[in-house]
């Protein structure tokens, strides 16, 4: 009999959480609002406790995260800006409520992995999955797993080029200022332009603007980590015709330096939406807890 698992994928906003077998095996699901550590982790565990029994738990989370397996403070969310969440032990207390299993990564990197089980980086070994919405993160698989180091990548927050006279915005990162995150985030775009993506037309000069920093930002990607796709999910990107403008940018910027094909001729399968659409990261909390059984 094929186990069930369950999958918590862990927001700002929100926590979803399903029980399934597999992608196309969902069971059921659940979604909670993001409001105290205790409420909401408590919300999830009577969840996953009321449609078990599962056979291990993982959980794609919001960060910075604390992922080193020997730190006391492993699978903690540590300095986050949620009010509310900072030094939550959230992998240990699920873990504690149903001694099981639990995986646990950043959203993106769950994503990513996620991307390369069942979505567009099947058959790849290295690749990146960025999110581009409420804010932006990027998770990178390198010869198969999901990139760790320090602490792990925190690519929202690489600085780009910015022309201030062009865009005099200053940015809207409380860290940074004018980051990728900063500069190129659903927030940046509604405090520059006094309207939300989605309700701006595709004539718009947002869209060629916002091209252009995410351009910046897959050259610098690519010149780093030469992965063999590139991925890029999240609310912004929710809008087709913005794809054309990062490919055709990206190869302006890279100015034939990168001399591979899939770049050169082939940039239209290089760049890429989400193959799972907007389940990639609560199929990359069951991605994780499937390999955690393992």
């Amino acid at each position: 009999m094929t186990p069930l698992f369950g999958g918590i994928e862990a927001g700002g906003t929100k926590f979803n959480c399903i029980i399934a077998s597999g992608p196309d095996k969902i069971l059921a699901e659940a979604r909670f609002s993001t409001t105290t550590p205790a409420e909401t982790i408590g919300q999830v565990i009577e969840f996953l406790k009321q449609n078990g029994p599962i056979a291990a738990v993982g959980i794609a989370c919001f960060g910075p995260l604390d992922l080193n397996p020997a730190s006391p403070t492993f699978g903690y969310i540590t300095s986050t800006p949620k009010p509310g969440w900072a030094s939550t032990d959230i992998r240990g207390r699920i873990q504690h409520e149903l001694s099981l299993p639990v995986g646990i990564d950043t959203d993106v990197n769950a994503a990513a992995v996620a991307e390369g089980t069942w979505g567009a980086c099947q058959g790849l070994s290295n690749f990146v999955y960025f999110t581009i919405g409420t804010g932006v993160g990027g998770g990178a698989v390198v010869n198969g797993r999901p990139l760790h180091g320090l602490v792990h990548p925190e690519m929202g927050h690489m600085g780009l080029p910015h022309n201030r006279e062009l865009d005099p915005f200053v940015g809207s990162c409380p860290f940074h200022e004018d980051c990728f995150e900063g500069l190129a985030a659903g927030p940046a775009i509604n405090k520059r332009w006094g309207q939300p993506a989605e309700t701006l037309p595709f004539e718009h000069p947002a869209w060629d603007l916002e091209a252009t920093y995410i351009a910046h930002a897959m050259k610098s990607v690519i010149c780093t980590l030469s992965p063999e796709r590139i991925v890029l999910g999240g609310g912004v990107m929710q809008q087709p015709h913005i794809f054309p403008l990062i490919r055709h940018k990206t190869q302006a910027f890279l100015n034939g330096y990168v001399q591979s094909p899939t770049v050169l001729e082939h940039i239209a399968d290089y760049i890429v939406p989400p193959g799972l659409g907007t389940h990639s990261g609560m199929l990359g909390a069951l991605a994780l807890a499937q390999q955690q059984y393992r």
